[in-house]
Order: C-alpha cells, then structure tokens, then sequence
C-alpha cells in the first residue's frame, strides 16, 4: 500500500505520515522544502520529494513518480496565509494564498483522479480549517483559499464518488498543537495525532457509508 502526502510538515501531516506507517503503508512526502522532515524521515522511512504544489508542472512531475502513481491514499495539505486590513493586503500575497490553499489543491487532486479513476478505489483527503466555514476579520484571503478548497471538496466527491474514489474535506476548526504553541493541559488545542486518527477512520469508511467531509475540534471551540 502506497500513501503521498503532499504539503507536508511537523503537524498533522507528519501525524498521518506516522498513523500510515503503522498501518503498512509506504509513505511519500512532497514538500517545497524537505531538509524539515529529516526527522521523520528518520523515524519512520518516509521518502521525500521537492515539489512546489501550486506550480503544475512540478506537481505533474511529482506524479510520474513510481510512488505517486501507486499511491491509494492522497493528502493534500499544503497551505499559506498571508493577514491584514483588507485596504493593506499585497496582493501577490494574496495570490500566492490562493495558488497554495485551492488550485494547488486542484492541480494534485487532479492528478490523483487520473490514477485513482481508472482502478475505481482509492482517497484524496483535503485538510480544511476553520476559515472554510467562515471567514475571519483581516484574514480575507485565507477565507478565500479555503473556502475554495472546501467547494473543490464537495464537487470533487459528487463526481468521484460514484467512480469508486472517496473524496474526504477534512475540516481543522481550532488551534493545533505544536512545539511552539503548547497545550496548557486542558486539551483546548487539536492534538495532530488525534486529527491524524480521525482521518486514518474516514480512509478505512466502508463506501455504504461515505463521508465527504469531517470536521474535528477541541471540546472547548465554539460553532
């Protein structure tokens, strides 16, 4: 079994990366940088791949590789934000929020639907946030990528699932933790292993009973 995560960091996706490793599955990393996943790739024998995901060409090479054209689980979760007044945005930040968090997220699933559709199985996962759902005050363009995926989500699973590919928009609503935002021991912040258990049981859904999108969030996070 073959697993490409692309976007790929320390939080959630490294979580998956683990939860998938345990589970018997070979582990492909895409990432703009890869020199800071050496850790995991360590820990767990992951490969790694450099691939800017908003730019087509690196992510149509990415995909001719043996491990991404084998690959039974995608993930993508790549994502860039950029905040401010909405009087003060740059909009090459904005742009490049856009390119990141929704047509890079076309350009991957799109390649992964040319595999996956042709075998009838597989999932494409698309980590969400809370800004899909509702946006933000100066944080116009991360509501504007997200969103984005999330319609991307829910039209990709109209279409696929009735081919046999299982499209899942996974919806991050709160704060995650990590080394630099540490959880006061309350569990008011997402714990990535958690997500990551989340998302392993949407790839295992038996297809009678598909979700197309999830949603996870600390006791404590309001509606």
């Amino acid at each position: 079994m073959q697993a490409l995560i692309v976007g790929a960091g320390s939080g959630f996706s490294a979580s998956l990366a683990r939860r998938l490793s345990r589970a018997g599955y070979a582990v492909a990393l895409a990432a703009r940088d890869t020199q800071k996943l050496a850790g995991l790739v360590a820990a767990t024998g992951v490969t790694t791949h450099a691939c800017d995901a908003a730019d087509p060409a690196q992510v149509a090479a990415l995909f001719e590789t043996k491990q991404a054209q084998e690959a039974e689980v995608v993930l993508y979760n790549a994502s860039f934000r950029t905040r401010g007044p909405i009087t003060e945005l740059d909009p090459a930040d904005v742009r490049r929020t856009l390119e990141v968090c929704a047509f890079g997220a076309f350009l991957v699933a799109q390649q992964a639907a040319r595999l996956m559709i042709p075998r009838g199985r597989g999932t494409i996962l698309l980590t969400g946030a809370s800004a899909g759902v509702k946006g933000y005050p100066r944080s116009a363009p991360f509501a504007m990528g997200k969103f984005a995926l999330r319609g991307l989500g829910e039209a990709l699973a109209r279409e696929l699932h009735p081919q046999g590919v299982h499209v899942v928009h996974i919806v991050v609503d709160g704060g995650i933790r990590s080394a630099r935002r540490v959880d006061p021991g309350d569990d008011s912040l997402l714990d990535p292993d958690a997500i990551a258990e989340a998302a392993f049981a949407a790839i295992a859904q038996p297809r009678s009973a598909w979700s197309h999108e999830i949603a996870v969030r600390p006791w404590v996070e309001t509606f």
